[in-house]
């Protein structure tokens, strides 16, 4: 009895140097593609956000930078008084590079005592009585303690800043893996950004059933006329604002990812084209000793199947571990895009993978199933 996938598996291994080429290349744009998929689901996650509309982000008006956004301490204890808001803490924004980087380290500095209350975080090393209690104490995402190869306790430096890492964390909000929490009061001493009694933004949770678009007008109308105009939305409007410019950059990628999705096709169509030509007598002979042609097509179809399912299982394990190791992100004011691995990007890769091969493979095997008996052995 004739055995399948011997037989497939013979005939790949009877011209490896090909089989090998051919998955290294599926290999390299499936890795690729995953890549970019990660970037677009960092995207999606930060766009679907459902906690970024429960709470609203006050700013200085017209500024074009955190860093530029100067904000009296007070202006949360006056939100406070505003009916429907529950609560509003002053957070004091510093990063190392305030354009889009992969390599953005953000520090928001807040009372102690609110973080708990504001962020939902869970501490993997560390504990909070440590962080509220020492000065430059900082709690560092996982995500910033695996790239920059940290410890707990130990002293690090980013700028004008150098912290001490109490505890490490990780958070349900997309991006906070890459933040470093920090008391405002120790940024706002900091030498060099002479900044006490300011904060960079208020970030005002509301009470259930309360109306964002109203309280925010309140909230700019109350400061209108001073000392600091304010500039009033829900988080997730303004993190959709601050990363406004990159989206088209996202959007390019998922070309790119497409073109691949298209090179690893035309790749493996050709290389199972070549096979087919290669073994028109042998599949000849298969077809006197008793394969039907619909066995021949089945034939051909899994070989393309089944390289182009390798190169895809090998890319995408590449992207996942690349990007498990490198844990990075792209920033952009403040604003935090991971790319990280997950199971929907590993079955999103293996599946394109396959039926990119099932697609290659249609022709060349409808070809192979159609060839005549004769005019091939005489080839």
């Amino acid at each position: 009895m004739f055995r399948f996938a011997p037989y497939v598996l013979k005939t790949l291994w009877r011209h490896r140097t090909r089989t090998a080429l051919t998955v290294s290349g599926t290999a390299v744009a499936l890795f690729v593609f995953a890549f970019v998929s990660a970037i677009q689901e960092g995207m999606d996650r930060l766009a679907n956000d459902q906690a970024a509309d429960q709470s609203l982000i006050v700013f200085q008006a017209n500024r074009f930078c955190p860093s530029t956004s100067k904000l009296q301490d007070g202006y949360a204890d006056r939100i406070r008084k505003i009916e429907g808001v529950k609560d509003a803490v002053p957070i004091k924004v510093y990063m190392n590079n305030c354009r889009a980087s992969l390599d953005v380290v953000v520090f928001n500095g807040m009372p102690p005592e609110k973080l708990r209350t504001f962020r939902d975080l869970t501490l993997l090393q560390g504990d909070w009585a440590t962080f509220e209690k020492q000065r430059d104490a900082a709690l560092v995402g996982q995500s910033v303690f695996n790239r920059r190869k940290l410890k707990l306790g130990q002293k690090f430096s980013i700028g004008m800043l150098t912290v001490t890492v109490s505890g490490v964390f990780k958070s349900t909000s997309p991006g906070e893996d890459a933040m470093i929490f920090t008391h405002l009061e120790f940024l706002q001493r900091t030498k060099g950004l002479a900044s006490v009694g300011t904060c960079t933004q208020v970030e005002v949770a509301l009470a259930p059933g309360a109306d964002p678009k109203k309280i925010a007008a309140t909230i700019d109308d109350l400061y209108r006329g001073g000392p600091v105009p304010t500039d009033t939305r829900t988080r997730g409007v303004f993190q959709a604002k601050t990363v406004g410019d990159l989206v088209e950059l996202v959007g390019f990628t998922q070309l790119l990812g497409f073109a691949c999705v298209g090179l690893v096709l035309a790749l493996v169509s050709t290389t199972t084209i070549m096979g087919v030509q290669d073994r028109i007598n042998e599949h000849a002979v298969l077809q006197t000793l008793g394969c039907t042609s619909l066995r021949i097509f089945r034939l051909v179809l899994a070989e393309s199947s089944l390289v182009s399912l390798i190169g895809g299982l090998v890319g995408v394990a590449a992207a996942l571990i690349t990007l498990h190791a490198t844990q990075l992100s792209l920033g952009t004011e403040g604003i935090l895009i991971s790319f990280l691995p997950s199971t929907r990007l590993a079955i999103t890769g293996v599946v394109v993978s396959a039926a990119v091969g099932v697609v290659a493979g249609l022709i060349p095997a409808w070809q192979a199933g159609r060839a005549d008996i004769v005019s091939a052995l005489r080839s």
